[in-house]
């Protein structure tokens, strides 16, 4: 079970009900829905219990998601901004390079359960944060509501039950059927075709799909989810397959394009504050991004580690950590005060769909080329257990574990070009975004 099926769904669901319940209970309710979970998890008996607590951890963490980034941006001045999104995306860049590293060693030293268990010592002096320090009512804390007035029949009017129940289920389809499509049924099977929906009504305001500049920033969030999650997912992935390294190994050598997304945000953030316009800077992150994945899909077809992987790393991942604090600080020069919260949610869900969905896409590509290159080579068994990453050249001989080596290579190129044209989408997304007066922070 992918916990990012729920953790998606969820994001503008609960950005729009902190809004109706107040971020300070939201953040809670989802904080400790993620906790328990993770406990639940660790201490899961069957696969069965750990899907289903699988999929209640995703909300709790979508939620936490979603509403500790609308918090951040009410606890500073709009001038602000700037200095809190490159902190944030410090924070969250130092997360992801400790994340792989530990979760590499843990399979190596002790057992999987720890990978769940952690979270709960973890989260529990969040928790007591937010209970003691954040104030009642937050951020209307001068006028905080009592629990009867939140829970009262003119509140609950307010919560769009249909829409949040339709774009919930019609998440969780979409991305459920593109998963599966091309790995445990086709494309255009009837599983694929009847999950996928059609049409929804959306939670959000329909102001937001009539503001040109707004559905810019939404194209280029879907089209950078794809390029930083995939990535996330098939560098370590090639340094294990390809390469031969462990876990650990393949986590250390994917910091660099993790650890230049900060300093990419802490470089965007000082030039905004010098007057210098994001649509600029994301003109120029989006431009990067070609450069460093075309020049990832140029990686020689061999198992041989180059030098240079790691400089085209970190001019992808520059690009990437840029556009990302860059749309997230545009937010709410974009929209309405009032639609702060749905807008943030907004950005960050579709940014993590468009990585679910082009995660399935690219995945689909490399097994189809695969199939189709060895299997003059390998006998089919051997090939379906290389498509589940569980590598067969152990019991090859060098002959055939080269070939199997060149083409893996070479499937995992193809997925990186895949991704330097998902990038050309971003740049051509700026466009839309482009104003007479331009935003400036």
């Amino acid at each position: 079970m992918n916990p990012s099926l729920t953790k998606i769904a969820i994001i503008i669901i609960i950005s729009k009900l902190s809004d109706i319940f107040g971020q300070k209970p939201a953040f809670f309710a989802t904080l400790f829905t993620f906790t328990v979970f993770s406990g639940a998890c660790g201490a899961a008996q069957s696969m069965n219990q750990l899907i289903i607590f699988r999929a209640f951890q995703g909300l709790g963490g979508g939620g936490c998601f979603a509403i500790s980034s609308v918090i951040c941006l009410d606890l500073v001045p709009k001038e602000r901004y700037a200095t809190l999104i490159a902190f944030i995306s410090s924070i969250y860049a130092i997360s992801l390079i400790t994340g792989p590293i530990i979760g590499g060693a843990i399979p190596m030293h002790t057992m999987w359960r720890w990978i769940f268990l952690l979270n709960v010592p973890v989260a529990a002096p969040a928790l007591a944060i937010i209970v003691f320090v954040v104030p009642r009512g937050f951020p209307y804390h001068d006028n905080p509501k009592s629990f009867k007035t939140l829970m009262s029949k003119a509140n609950l009017k307010r919560v769009d039950f249909l829409g949040g129940t339709l774009l919930l289920l019609a998440t969780l389809s979409l991305v459920a059927g593109v998963e599966e499509a091309g790995l445990s049924h086709s494309w255009d099977s009837a599983f694929v075709i009847a999950i996928v929906p059609g049409a929804v009504e959306p939670v959000f305001p329909w102001r937001f799909v009539q503001n040109r500049v707004w559905m810019g920033m939404i194209i280029n969030a879907i089209f950078l989810g794809g390029c930083w999650f995939c990535t996330i997912f098939q560098l370590p992935q090639r340094y294990q397959a390809v390469h031969g390294t462990s876990p650990l190994g393949a986590g250390i050598r994917t910091i660099p394009f993790i650890a230049s997304a900060p300093v990419s945000s802490v470089v965007s953030a000082a030039l905004t504050k010098k007057g210098v316009p994001p649509i600029y800077l994301v003109i120029a992150a989006s431009a990067l991004e070609v450069i460093g994945f075309s020049l990832l899909g140029t990686i020689p077809p061999s198992t041989a580690i180059t030098a240079r992987q790691y400089g085209y790393e970190a001019i992808a991942g520059f690009g990437c950590g840029s556009n990302i604090s860059l749309l997230v600080l545009l937010v709410p020069f974009s929209v309405q005060p009032k639609d702060t919260s749905v807008a943030m949610g907004s950005v960050t869900q579709f940014r993590m769909m468009g990585g679910a969905i082009t995660l399935a896409i690219i995945n689909t590509v490399r097994n189809n080329f695969l199939k189709s290159s060895l299997k003059e080579v390998l006998k089919p068994e051997q090939i379906s257990a290389l498509l589940e990453f569980s590598h067969p050249s152990s019991n090859l001989d060098p002959a055939t574990q080269q070939v199997v080596g060149r083409k893996l290579a070479e499937g995992y190129n193809l997925q990186t070009k895949i991704l330097a044209g998902m990038a050309g989408v971003q740049l051509l997304s700026c466009f839309l975004m482009w104003q007479k007066k331009q935003i400036k922070v």
